[in-house]
């Protein structure tokens, strides 16, 4: 039956104009943060318009949807909140007690102690206590839905395939185990990178593959150097390999290895590899380093992709770290004037 309520194109115009912004920004350069942001309001307003059509055939309908969305987003909330705790457990079990892997069990926690804390906050009724519990919500609100369009996006990108020629294939370091030794995490960076670098080869291409990593306080020789040798004894030949042993930090990754494959090619087109959690993080920096290339992702263990998730999330949030303290501020600075 329907109830005579008419459709509103509203919703459809927002979500047509932040779809065209979306893709017009994605065809610009795909590595930049806000296409989530257009991504996740273009879905939002196609939810919404939906909504109103089915609004347009039944009222009780859009109750019922709505009321199945508030169900489901609170189980989905609590069982992410029992796995994020039985993740972070894990993490500490398999990978030792330090605060980056405490990140999962953190988030965990809060999210099961929200309700009950906030409740006996509202209990207690004491202006000030309730106005910084206001405030926290509030910025947590904030950093939420940036998180959200930050997972939805690297879940995009991340799906990218590499469809032109590449010049290079460079893949990012990470610490070595008793002091030389590549780690598993590593060396799934580098079979990825050596996928690559075959294909390219078998379509006739001479592609080189660069690793990338000094030498920390804790190793023997450069991360780059054990990279190599670890990639020699799985096929890949000497002279295909270059070598940028002095990065510390994946800014340092990016921009060396940009000057090493400038010597041999300045035109040249890369592939940067790293693991798939890293993806978004690595391709803002490729493109803060005005560095012409994609990034891909290797596989990681599931235990320790949330933690890390949450780590790279924070870290962007750091670096653009202007904006999103002037936002926090304004948020805070709102709850304050709003109990005046």
């Amino acid at each position: 039956m329907t109830t005579g309520v008419t459709v509103p194109p509203i919703p459809f115009a927002i979500a047509g104009l932040f779809l065209v912004a979306f893709l017009v920004s994605f065809v610009r350069d795909r590595r930049k943060l806000r296409n989530g942001f257009y991504l996740f309001f273009a879905l939002a307003f196609l939810a919404l318009g939906i909504l109103f059509v089915v609004a347009s055939v039944s009222g009780r309908a859009v109750a019922y949807i709505m009321l199945a969305g508030v169900v489901l987003v609170s189980l989905s909330m609590l069982a992410l909140a029992v796995f994020l705790i039985w993740n972070g457990v894990t993490m500490l079990r398999r990978e030792g007690c330090r605060p980056a892997n405490l990140l999962s069990l953190v988030a965990g926690i809060g999210m099961v102690a929200f309700v009950p804390v906030n409740f006996l906050i509202g209990q207690i009724g004491w202006k000030p206590l309730w106005l910084t519990a206001a405030s926290i919500n509030s910025v947590l609100a904030y950093m939420s839905f940036l998180f959200v369009c930050f997972l939805l996006y690297a879940f995009v990108y991340g799906r990218i395939r590499v469809r032109r020629p590449v010049d290079f294939v460079v893949v990012l370091g990470a610490g070595l185990l008793e002091g030389r030794r590549v780690p598993p995490l590593l060396a799934s960076r580098l079979d990825r990178g050596r996928q690559v670098l075959d294909a390219e080869r078998a379509k006739g291409r001479h592609t080189m593959m660069v690793t990338s990593g000094g030498q920390g306080p804790n190793e023997d020789v450069p991360e780059a150097q054990a990279m190599a040798d670890y990639l020699i004894s799985h096929g890949v030949r000497r002279d295909s390999i270059l070598l940028e042993d002095r990065s510390r930090t994946t800014w340092e990754n990016l921009t060396y290895s940009k000057t090493l494959m400038q010597e041999h090619r300045p035109d040249f087109r890369c592939v940067v590899v790293t693991n798939n959690y890293h993806v978004m993080r690595a391709a803002l920096i490729a493109r803060k380093a005005k560095l012409n290339g994609h990034v891909i992702g290797s596989p990681t263990a599931w235990y320790f992709w949330p933690s890390a998730t949450i780590r790279e999330f924070i870290a962007v949030f750091i670096d653009h770290r202007v904006v999103n303290f002037t936002v926090c501020g304004l948020i805070v600075g709102g709850q304050v004037l709003s109990a005046l």
